[in-house]
């Protein structure tokens, strides 16, 4: 039987290592994302070649498979030149960090064409910037990159599982992207998953979408919001709207065996994460 891994967003701050390799140790981590620039900004830090030598040992040393997500800014359907051109270097920028930290993939929303007359223009953004990209990275031994559908609104590229079908054909079903399903972005963009069969039914949606294999990471997310609002505010596991028999489902779905688990719910330092974590693991093990 393949066992999820599970984790969650990991702190940083105060240095990479100092700071995340105690805090999946107190949260019972078996997995990780980080940030490696600001989550609102453009700004690109070089890292401390230190603090990644020794992030890159602790999670080898801990067997612990580690993910970045990239700047919440990142919007490559944009069509405002400047916003595609710094989202394409914090894309860079976080696949060249993955590369050094150890990290497996990189994280990244799939952006909005903001109105809708440059819809089709978005698309063709994605070909022309996103592909190179994919194959320089493939070429170069970096990290993977992950999609993840954005939870509706604002003219999404993608938000809707069934929406990834058109985002990979863009960059010609692409090797080196796969698919990051967060349960929150559901959610809000439409995907029902509280009834029961809901849970599986997307994920059979997602397959049927992407094709077998492109499922690669998951965000674990209660919704403080109702299905359908587009309104992406993370809840506590089996307190918000979604409940926790969802995530029992997705345990035994197959697409999502061996995926790993990534919760980003509220969290006073480690405690919040480390209960949605244990909670996750008893559903692992009921399955």
């Amino acid at each position: 039987m393949t066992v999820h891994r599970i984790g969650s967003h990991t702190k940083t701050s105060g240095g990479l290592a100092k700071a995340a390799l105690p805090y999946v140790d107190a949260a019972g981590s078996e997995t990780l994302q980080v940030y490696v620039s600001n989550s609102r900004g453009w700004a690109l830090p070089a890292g401390d070649p230190k603090q990644d030598t020794l992030f890159r040992d602790g999670i080898g040393e801990r067997d612990l498979p580690a993910y970045i997500h990239a700047s919440l800014l990142v919007n490559l359907g944009s069509p405002t030149a400047l916003t595609v051109e710094r989202s394409l270097a914090t894309l860079e920028h976080a696949l060249l960090r993955g590369k050094a930290i150890g990290a497996t993939a990189v994280v990244y929303h799939a952006g909005s064409s903001v109105d809708e007359e440059h819809a089709e223009k978005a698309m063709h953004q994605l070909h022309e910037q996103l592909l190179p990209l994919l194959d320089r990275a493939a070429a170069d031994g970096l990290p993977k990159l992950l999609v993840e559908p954005s939870a509706g609104g604002g003219r999404s590229l993608a938000s809707k599982v069934q929406d990834l079908t058109a985002y990979l054909a863009a960059v010609d079903q692409h090797p080196w992207l796969g698919v990051c399903f967060d349960t929150c972005h559901a959610w809000a963009a439409g995907h029902d998953l509280a009834t029961p069969g809901g849970m599986t039914a997307t994920l059979d949606e997602l397959v049927a979408a992407t094709g077998p294999g492109r499922l690669q990471l998951i965000h674990a997310n209660d919704s403080k919001d109702e299905c359908g609002s587009t309104r992406d505010r993370h809840e506590t596991i089996g307190k918000g709207k979604i409940g926790s028999a969802p995530f029992a489902e997705l345990f035994r779905h197959p697409a999502a065996a061996g995926v790993p688990i990534i919760v980003e719910t509220p969290s006073v330092e480690h405690e919040g994460h480390a209960a949605d974590i244990a909670l996750l693991k008893g559903l692992r093990e009921d399955r």
